[in-house]
């Protein structure tokens, strides 16, 4: 499937801001699932724009603005095209225990998915080693889409995990740490991801950057789980990065000098043909 993409951030602020840095993380990446055609940064006023790769393999761009503005809008154009895979065959949840150790950067705490006994928060069914890993998930991502409520006005980036588990509405970084929460307590490498969604009407989060899972599964690799809309991750999910939760791949995050209480604004087009 060819997608193409528009993102465009701006920045409004009241008074003169000026030494505006930012670091924008929108670059969709080329693996197995996907290949970019091309990318293209505008950014207006006039900026010095520097790139480099982060820890997660991830092409960060760096915006930085000296001269004093009051409006900054920072727009990505990006073609892709996105490949069918096929799906894990037969995999023991056993078979876990040899690949544990190289991921254990997917398994621990972080500050968004902390320690908790979460799968007995969201009563969730531990499940045995003789059962199917990939059917285990597939199971586990349509539980959590029956629990939760898709609510754009419940939650915000800083809503605690915890919180969201008492209420059960949010949006898609709610349920993809709640399903990072489980699995990672089960023992299962799970890694928080970061892109784009072309849903023609018919899907949740499209409305901005989405997000979901990728799950381990030995033999196979990454499997992308899509909790927000019971699905897997195929051909209309368009990656921009993984970390191990919302922070490690937020779009576009920075700072300045002067400009007052600031507002920001984003809006997203994705395109897609067969």
């Amino acid at each position: 499937m060819r997608c193409e993409i528009r993102h465009v951030t701006e920045y409004r602020y009241p008074q003169p801001a000026w030494d505006s840095f930012n670091q924008v993380r929108l670059h969709p990446t080329h693996e197995a699932r996907q290949s970019v055609r091309s990318f293209h940064l505008h950014v207006v006023p006039q900026a010095e724009v520097t790139s480099h790769k982060d820890y997660f393999g991830a092409i960060v761009h760096h915006v930085h603005v000296h001269d004093q503005h009051t409006q900054l809008r920072i727009e990505a154009q990006a073609m892709v095209d996105t490949h069918a895979l096929p799906d894990p065959g037969p995999t023991p949840v056993a078979a876990l225990r040899g690949a544990r150790g190289p991921l254990t950067e997917f398994l621990v705490p972080c500050p968004r998915v902390p320690a908790g006994a979460w799968p007995e928060v969201f009563g969730v069914t531990r499940p045995d080693d003789r059962d199917d890993l990939g059917e285990y998930l597939l199971n586990l991502n349509a539980f959590l889409y029956s629990q939760f409520t898709y609510d754009t006005a419940a939650t915000t980036v800083s809503t605690p995990l915890a919180e969201f588990a008492q209420h059960g509405r949010g949006v898609c970084q709610d349920f993809t740490h709640a399903m990072l929460g489980i699995t990672r307590q089960l023992g299962i490498p799970s890694r928080y991801v970061s892109g784009y969604l072309y849903s023609g009407g018919e899907m949740r989060g499209a409305e901005a950057t989405h997000a979901w899972v990728e799950c381990f599964v030995p033999d196979y690799g990454w499997l992308g789980l899509d909790p927000t809309n019971n699905c897997v991750a195929r051909e209309k999910h368009i990656k921009i990065g993984h970390g191990r939760e919302y922070s490690d791949v937020s779009p576009v995050r920075g700072t300045y000098y002067g400009g007052g209480r600031g507002s920001m604004s984003v809006a997203v087009y994705v395109y897609g043909e067969a």
